[in-house]
């Protein structure tokens, strides 16, 4: 509804997995990197932490997308609360195994091991995914650790990914995982963005829907977005649709602070810690001296703010009725042609 008003093609801030809107932050990367080593690197069982809403999910089928169809075989597990039983009857089901298999675990396993043990000679490598795996009963746990032993003298049959939320570290820590925790070879933690990379995660999801991200939200917006997110992914798309289709109704763009702070009180979305972010109205108008105030802003995240994009020329930007139908004298990027070739596009539209 929002996307020829902000002259968009399609909707940016989905909640949807779609590949084409994959964002690598430098923790991302990393983790990525890890997640291929793991699933092709005979390593047996990868750990994949971070807190709800990082992306864990996005990455691992990044990382399963870099392979063709007919080289890996992946199980995927996003209902951690089975049974013992249940857990036989799903693997045994996605390996393509026949139903008796999974009435005994004896048969079970002598079944599986062949067939990975043929896939593997075949070139072809088996995964088996276990989404929210904080989650598992121990049990569970146990019979995946059984899985990991799977293997030859040389190489391991079945890549084993365990991805969760912080809470999964605990129950690692469990003495009753304790095996478990020793049969995992790679481990990594998805952080949240800084604000450079939230900058930049919403310039790439804009740019990839057809706009123009300078267009889209002020400076002082996006910051609120940023440390109201705390650079969670899914917490910004989340706002940031929201926020659109508030401006929309106002027939207002750039977003500014005033819409981001409506949005997150209609989402009960709430700001602790820092002190709230400077709004549009706020600001002092270019030339006023506010010494201390600059040197607050300055920390600690002023470099990143300016490696996102240098003011530009005075504009002035009118605001319709509902938003106090005044006109504010707001600074923009002045060299965000250059900065969009470097690759660190100012998405800030002007600067408080």
């Amino acid at each position: 509804m929002y996307r020829h008003f902000f002259g968009l093609s399609e909707r940016p801030f989905d909640l949807t997995t779609n590949p084409r809107f994959l964002f690598l932050s430098s923790g991302h990367r990393e983790a990525l990197s890890l997640l291929h080593y793991g699933l092709a690197g005979d390593k047996g069982i990868t750990v994949l932490i971070g807190e709800a809403g990082t992306g864990k999910t996005t990455l691992v089928r990044a990382a399963l997308s870099h392979y063709q169809g007919s080289e890996v075989v992946s199980l995927y597990l996003n209902n951690p609360m089975l049974t013992r039983q249940e857990f036989y009857e799903f693997v045994a089901h996605g390996m393509g195994l026949g139903a008796e298999v999974a009435q005994s675990k004896t048969m079970f396993l002598r079944e599986l091991d062949d067939l990975l043990s043929q896939r593997r000679q075949a070139g072809i490598l088996t995964a088996l995914i276990v989404d929210e795996a904080q989650a598992i009963p121990t049990e569970i746990l146990e019979e995946i650790r059984m899985l990991a032993n799977l293997e030859s003298s040389t190489t391991k049959h079945l890549s084993i990914l365990l991805t969760g939320q912080p809470e999964l570290a605990a129950r690692l820590n469990e003495a009753a995982l304790a095996p478990l925790k020793q049969r995992v070879a790679l481990r990594t933690t998805l952080p949240p963005f800084g604000l450079q990379e939230t900058a930049c995660y919403l310039a790439m999801r804009i740019r990839v829907a057809g706009g123009e991200p300078s267009t889209i939200f002020y400076r002082s917006a996006v910051e609120q977005i940023h440390h109201v997110s705390k650079g969670i992914p899914r917490t910004i798309n989340v706002i940031c649709d929201n926020a659109l289709i508030t401006a929309f109704a106002l027939r207002m763009k750039p977003v500014s602070t005033d819409v981001i702070t409506e949005v997150c009180t209609d989402l009960d979305v709430h700001v602790g810690g820092a002190e709230p972010v400077q709004t549009e109205a706020q600001a002092p108008r270019p030339g006023a001296a506010a010494p201390e105030d600059v040197e607050r802003r300055e920390a600690p995240e002023a470099t990143a703010v300016r490696l996102l994009g240098t003011p530009r020329p005075l504009s002035v930007i009118h605001h319709i009725e509902g938003n106090a139908d005044r006109v504010k004298i707001e600074q923009a990027a002045s060299e965000s042609n250059e900065t969009t070739r470097r690759g660190r596009t100012a998405i800030f539209s002007t600067a408080d």
